[in-house]
């Protein structure tokens, strides 16, 4: 069986995991996303490639996830970053029940359920002060790199309150702080501590559930791991290892990626495809019926059913047409529409 790759195109980076057919990771890169988000992601998928001594033909299924994932043109699949992290967490922690996704653009809390599905999750208001971007602005008001902030913030002697209610309003702060003498890892500290606070609001909104993973660049810094450990009431966090609290959401399509294959490949199931409403005409045309919606593990299970049953079995994604209870599944179409996939059936020809 090929290797699989899953792509995140995040708003800061872009990042790349090859599985192998065992779940190993057989590769990871990561590169700046930029602006030119097909150019970057189809770059740093080479780059995996190269350095993993693979070449494309050996890559049986690709799924893009994050923000951009719809700019990635050479992949099979696309999923959201609230299912990709997930997968990626309960990979790297089998049993994760909450997942706290720290991104340059956006700050997720997610609580999971017994399959590894999104039950509730809550994200931050639409401001930069719930962000790792709020901890680089404040950073470059001061003259430091991204780089700089772990280490800047453990030379720290005291906490000076920074708000963090917006990040415009923050450079004010930030300046007046500098100017009654703070030192700037004092100023980075309380910045931190008011980007934690944001976070563990979020974690009580979901209802969080020990055996919380965490995932995103900003987990990089030791001192935001100290800092969530304190006041979270058991202190147990899991973190990824080294970068790869980076590559959660990576792992997470990637681990997808080998689901699908494997359904594919050992089921016999043709590939999905893009369906609009027109082209249900088409499907019943040729003599399809469609059956019910529904995700992993239960769409294996249906796949194994109707083909016992002597029936030929085609996905199709969910649209949003489709949803079968209307705006009562509004929630789960944002979380996991990705996904979801719609069964058609048919008799087989004798």
């Amino acid at each position: 069986m090929k290797y699989v790759a899953g792509i995140d195109v995040g708003s800061t980076y872009t990042k790349v995991v090859l599985l192998s057919p065992d779940n190993e990771i057989m590769g990871k890169d990561i590169l700046p996303t930029g602006f030119k988000l097909t150019e970057v992601s189809r770059k740093v998928f080479d780059n995996v490639l190269l350095s993993s001594g693979l070449s494309e033909d050996d890559i049986g299924y690709i799924i893009a996830t994050g923000y951009g994932r719809h700019r990635v043109d050479y992949c099979d699949l696309t999923v959201t970053d609230l299912t990709s992290t997930a997968r990626g967490s309960n990979l790297l922690f089998p049993g994760t029940m909450t997942v706290l996704d720290i991104g340059g653009q956006t700050m997720k809390a997610s609580r999971l359920d017994e399959n590894v599905k999104v039950k509730s999750f809550r994200l931050n208001d639409k401001c930069a002060a719930g962000t790792g971007a709020f901890l680089e602005k404040t950073a470059r008001y001061m003259g430091y790199d991204t780089e700089e902030i772990g280490p800047l913030v453990l030379t720290s002697k005291e906490t000076v309150p920074i708000s963090g209610v917006c990040a415009v309003f923050a450079e004010s702060e930030v300046i007046n702080q500098l100017s009654l003498g703070s030192a700037p890892s004092d100023i980075m500290y309380g910045a931190m501590s008011s980007l934690v606070k944001r976070a563990i609001q979020l974690l009580k909104r979901v209802k969080m559930e020990p055996n919380v993973t965490l995932s995103g660049g900003i987990m990089r810094f030791p001192s935001m791991i100290k800092l969530l450990e304190d006041q979270l009431e058991d202190g147990i966090l899991n973190v990824p290892e080294g970068d790869l609290v980076q590559f959660t959401t990576a792992v997470g399509a990637a681990t997808l990626a080998l689901q699908r294959m494997k359904v594919i490949v050992t089921a016999g199931v043709s590939n999905v495809c893009d369906i609009s409403p027109s082209n249900k005409d088409k499907l019943k045309s040729d003599g399809w019926e469609k059956q019910f919606t529904c995700s992993e593990p239960r769409l294996s299970e249906a796949i194994d059913l109707f083909k016992s049953l002597r029936r030929e079995v085609h996905l199709e994604p969910l649209i949003e047409q489709d949803k079968p209870m209307g705006s009562n599944c509004d929630a789960c179409y944002m979380s996991c529409s990705d996904e979801m996939k719609t069964i058609w059936t048919r008799k087989l020809n004798n």
